[in-house]
């Protein structure tokens, strides 16, 4: 079994920062691109940022410039990285991770952590 498990949601002021980590655990062989996604109510989920294995990112435009994805391949831990926080970043903050395990890839995604910006 793999499970990704989100940490470090919360409520922050705008203009403040959070700092999102999700853990990949359980039988793996390999981590390949890992991301995170959000989704906030009544929308989509939509990409939020991407990191492939070797450290390629790609940002969605609204996270260009305010957010930075990282990732510790030891730990198969990424992080989120969110400064100057906006109410529109209120959301639903979903890790999602391509796992290589008994010779199969296949995609997981986290429980989810909340995240709001509200004064």
């Amino acid at each position: 079994q793999v499970q990704l498990v989100e940490s470090g949601g919360g409520l922050v002021q705008p203009g403040g920062s959070l700092r999102l980590s999700c853990a990949a655990s359980g039988s793996i062989f390999r981590v390949l691109g890992m991301g995170w996604y959000r989704q906030a109510p009544g929308k989509e989920r939509d990409l939020v940022a991407r990191i492939s294995s070797g450290g390629t990112t790609n940002y969605a435009d609204s996270a260009k410039g305010r957010f930075t994805i990282s990732r510790d391949n030891f730990k198969n831990t990424v992080y989120l990285q969110m400064n100057s926080l906006k109410p529109e970043d209120t959301a639903v903050y979903y890790c999602n991770a391509d796992i290589t395990r008994l010779s199969l890839t296949k995609n997981y995604w986290g429980q989810g952590t909340q995240v709001t910006v509200n004064s």
